[in-house]
């Protein structure tokens, strides 16, 4: 017998009624996923959905000559994979655990059944697809016009949102990957930030000082976003401007 979630900390999830959320609640399972673990390439049969509860997966647009570029993250405001709860689907992206990854994982079967039985359910995965694209469609201008450095900002606050230390473990090369540049430029711009006081910068690891100088010094396109889950989904990652508590670092 599979056990359920003991907590739900998916904005998703709870979003549903209890009645809508008791059709596969029994069929959730939780995953604990190291950071790097590869989900879906390109072509893959989507065969899991996932509800992230801690942690980020990021979603890697993939060239013919090997280079990569995130197009959008998922964290526990939303879920991979939800749309093959409505017809089987194959990864249009590589799907990767950018952070350890606390989730909720449920065969992507077992979803369609509910999803047959729920206009809550149904909604649900509607307006998420609508805000997964809207995010998309904002990191690809973003991509094209604002600065690395204000992008990378960007980056840092929409992944500390997500995770529950301020520490972010992550090579050069997937920060690189991350943002499209080169592993120089990563470095480049992290000691300039750290320069400013905003974060500590040594290898691999990034530790949130000052999460409202970052705020300031992002682009618009951090709270574009932000706007949109708040507009369809009626949630968010849990911090504003000075509302996030102090956390505890990695480790402490």
């Amino acid at each position: 017998m599979q056990r359920p979630v003991p907590a739900l900390q998916n904005s998703l999830l709870e979003a549903l009624p209890p009645a809508d959320l008791a059709l596969f609640a029994p069929q959730l399972v939780p995953v604990e996923l190291e950071r790097g673990r590869l989900l879906y390439d390109p072509g893959d049969p989507i065969e899991h959905v996932f509800f992230p509860h801690d942690g980020v997966i990021s979603l890697m647009t993939l060239m013919e000559n090997g280079a990569a570029i995130e197009s959008t993250t998922i964290g526990p405001e939303g879920a991979l994979g939800l749309m093959a709860a409505v017809a089987p689907r194959q990864s249009l992206s590589r799907a990767i655990v950018q952070t350890p990854l606390r989730a909720a994982r449920i065969g992507a079967e077992r979803l369609h059944e509910a999803w047959e039985r729920s206009p809550a359910l149904r909604d649900l995965v509607d307006r998420h697809t609508e805000a997964l694209y809207g995010h998309a469609i904002q990191s690809v201008a973003c991509n094209a016009l604002h600065s690395v450095e204000e992008r990378f900002c960007r980056w840092l606050l929409t992944c500390h949102d997500r995770i529950s230390t301020d520490t972010i473990a992550l090579t050069q090369e997937f920060l690189a990957d991350m943002l499209g540049v080169q592993r120089t430029t990563v470095t480049a711009v992290a000691r300039s930030l750290q320069e400013k006081g905003m974060i500590r910068y040594r290898r691999g690891v990034v530790d949130v000082v000052d999460r409202q100088a970052l705020q300031q010094f992002t682009c618009e396109c951090y709270g574009v976003i932000r706007g949109t889950y708040r507009r369809l989904l009626g949630s968010e990652p849990p911090a504003e401007k000075g509302e996030r508590p102090p956390r505890r670092a990695a480790g402490g």
